[in-house]
């Protein structure tokens, strides 16, 4: 029984690592000479500028980070509501709670990366007044991965929560 929970804590600590490297780190999209992510648009490494209001498709950017910054915070409001239904349940009943707020977090992230998916090429068009670099020419990068990884790894997890039942 404890190494079935310590697979489920790894399991989770592991489902908002990924959720924190795929919403801070800069490899969404990625090409020659340049990077860009949730927050930023990085060109020649040494170049950085900001996404604002003046970059198209700006509303589906808002959206996406606040849903990838909620996913983040239900995943890890979930492993501490985890940890004190784990002392707190009676024996035999189950970690609902944990279960819907890891599945909250699960639906966070589908709807981050699904509009991402959706808007990439109207958010990476070649658009040389905004970019000055090429970036219709890039692909998805390690974090965008990395966030459907996540989206997997939050809904087994908040499955397997509303499986589990507290054993002592």
């Amino acid at each position: 029984m404890l190494i079935l929970l310590a697979f489920i804590i790894l399991f989770h600590i592991t489902s908002a690592a990924f959720l924190f490297i795929a919403t801070i780190d800069n490899a969404w999209w990625v090409g020659n000479g340049f990077r860009t992510d949730l927050w930023f648009l990085y060109r020649n490494e040494t170049n950085c500028t900001a996404i604002d209001e003046n970059f198209p498709e700006y509303q589906a950017i808002q959206a996406m980070q606040a849903t990838m910054i909620l996913a983040t915070i239900f995943c890890c409001a979930a492993f501490f509501i985890f940890i004190v239904q784990l002392f707190r349940l009676k024996q035999g009943e189950r970690f609902v709670l944990t279960s819907v707020v890891q599945l909250l977090s699960c639906l966070c992230v589908m709807i981050a990366v699904s509009i991402y998916t959706d808007r990439h090429e109207n958010l990476h068009r070649d658009d040389f007044i905004f970019y000055n670099v090429d970036v219709g020419s890039g692909q998805f990068g390690y974090s965008f991965i990395l966030a459907w990884i996540a989206f997997a790894f939050t809904l087994i997890s908040g499955l397997m929560y509303l499986i589990l039942r507290k054993r002592k």
